[in-house]
């Protein structure tokens, strides 16, 4: 079995009931219902609904798991009851019981929460934007924006056009010290070529 998982949080379906699976993904919401726990797990593929009740070994530390924690699930794949189906997830029809359970990276309690739609001061979410892009609507946002960016090119290729770039060393990136270095280094080379040719124009 792969170390983290057989599956995506999209993947499972109907055809899987029945199989032992592993998953690995992001706390996105826990539940608490009559004492059974149900976990929203997400990762970048989709969510899956996983489940866990006091007669599993792993109880215990699953109710220590909070939100944004990224874990990995061994479990097994049931059918839901025809009434407790979601036809808004791809994996609505199943629900993963877990077996076990590790966690691969804990989270202090977030300042910002990922799931729902609750409101935030712009300065709030411009300080913790690694939170606010993975928000659903900001991976709404940005998969429209790929998917419009690729149609443009596509349909731009097809009537042959071409996109041309001038020469780089690497990518821009505001963020980051290459395109400051890069021209750093430039502009010292140009200076040191300036100081040898007064040099050898004073000799002369």
């Amino acid at each position: 079995m792969h170390a983290y998982r057989t599956h995506t949080c999209a993947a499972l379906t109907s055809d899987n009931v029945g199989d032992t699976v592993r998953l690995s993904g992001w706390v996105h919401r826990i539940r608490d219902h009559g004492g059974i726990l149900f976990i929203d797990l997400r990762d970048h593929y989709g969510m899956t609904q996983v489940l866990c009740d006091p007669d599993s070994a792993a109880f215990a530390d699953v109710e220590k798991l909070r939100s944004e924690w990224c874990i990995r699930i061994d479990g097994e794949v049931k059918a839901r009851a025809p009434e407790l189906v979601n036809p808004k997830l791809p994996t609505g029809e199943i629900e993963v019981f877990v077996r076990g359970v590790e966690v691969l990276g804990a989270s202090k309690e977030l300042p910002l929460q990922v799931f729902g739609d609750q409101e935030y001061p712009e300065e709030t979410r411009l300080k913790y934007r690694y939170l606010d892009l993975r928000r659903e609507q900001m991976q709404a946002n940005m998969t429209l924006r790929s998917d419009v960016v690729r149609s443009i090119r596509q349909r731009m290729w097809d009537q042959n056009f071409r996109e041309y770039q001038t020469p780089i060393i690497t990518a821009s990136s505001p963020e980051a010290r290459a395109t400051f270095s890069c021209r750093r280094a430039c502009i010292r080379a140009s200076s040191t070529r300036c100081r040898r040719r007064r040099s050898s124009s004073s000799s002369s």
